[in-house]
């Protein structure tokens, strides 16, 4: 039976993660807690509002309401790599090369290791933003679609057309695929090689979680009942197929999901702070945690890919060992 040693803390958690194996919470306030033989705290943006795990670097990236940019390390140093003012830093993302880029009202911004800062303006604001997985390239969700820039050469962006707001961006892991969260109940994707167009609809309400399985074949969702699992096994993606529907609850939607490092298998984060895990193969469940005080709204998974690490809309955190 998964064993969970609670953590409860005050607040909005924003983020989880595992940096050098220690499980790190970064909540709304800009504290970041980290559970390191015992409860410790680190202070990263005043107003915390998006963070990026950068697993490459083993960091934390941050943005916030102070206009900073912060990269929180193990053992919880904290450094300042970029400041926009005092606007408000509403996306971040962490790339190759040690490049970071987020995004400011209309303008998005790339950092390159070396501190060198290029911009990318758009007509309407930078809603989210994205590494590909292969060279320097960078999406970016927009109302009427997304925009793929190329940071490191001179050239005109590639413009994504699709009408409504979009709200996140996530590439697929071999770089085929491009899907944004929208405004609306649906998630929207292109395929890269071609701009064929993918619908993802029929969510009761908004998708606030993608993740992609390991070998990136599945796309796990939030916002509905159940983990809506949208297959990206074909050529052409999800088109076509329906996606599987894991952990159905009646009462309490879906709030948070976060697939297995290695297999296909997803934690699945609710509304009423309950966290399952499923299987993609057969659907069979595991009750991992039972109900808390809020909404599951971050989780992640370690690197022995045995302890998931999670937190909450009111500040109950914890780690599950899965072993017991």
């Amino acid at each position: 039976m998964p064993t969970v040693a609670p953590l409860d803390l005050e607040g909005h958690c924003v983020a989880v993660v595992f940096l050098d194996d220690v499980p790190h919470f970064a909540f709304a306030d800009g504290a970041v807690h980290r559970l390191d033989h015992g409860h410790k705290t680190s202070q990263a943006n005043d107003g915390l509002l998006c963070a990026f795990h950068d697993a490459a670097n083993d960091r934390l990236v941050t943005g916030g309401e102070d206009g900073k940019i912060f990269a929180v390390a193990p053992g919880g140093k904290v450094e300042e790599l970029a400041s926009a003012g005092t606007k408000w830093i509403t996306s971040v993302a962490a790339g190759p090369q040690g490049a970071v880029a987020y995004g400011t009202g209309r303008t998005a911004f790339v950092r390159f290791a070396d501190g060198k800062v290029k911009e990318f303006s758009h007509p309407r604001s930078v809603e989210g933003i994205a590494f590909a997985p292969k060279g320097m390239r960078i999406g970016v969700a927009r109302y009427n679609g997304a925009t793929l820039h190329f940071p490191a050469a001179e050239g005109k962006p590639v413009e994504l057309e699709w009408a409504g707001a979009h709200t996140g961006i996530t590439f697929s892991p071999d770089g085929a695929f491009l899907v944004t969260t929208m405004q609306e109940n649906a998630l929207h994707g292109w395929k890269l090689a071609d701009g064929k167009h993918m619908r993802m609809s029929g969510y009761p309400a908004k998708v606030k979680s993608l993740s992609w399985s390991a070998k990136g074949r599945w796309l796990a969702s939030s916002g509905a009942p159940a983990a809506i699992v949208w297959p990206f096994q074909g050529k052409d993606g999800p088109m076509g197929k329906a996606p599987l529907e894991l952990a159905t609850r009646g009462n309490t939607m879906v709030t948070c999901v976060s697939c297995h490092p290695s297999e296909d298998v997803v934690a699945i984060g609710y509304e009423d702070g309950m966290v399952l895990a499923a299987r993609f193969a057969d659907a069979k469940e595991v009750l991992l945690r039972r109900p808390g005080k809020g909404a599951v709204t971050a989780m992640a998974w370690d690197r022995a890919e045995r302890r998931i690490a999670f937190g909450s809309a009111a500040g109950d955190c914890g780690v599950i060992d899965i072993a017991g």
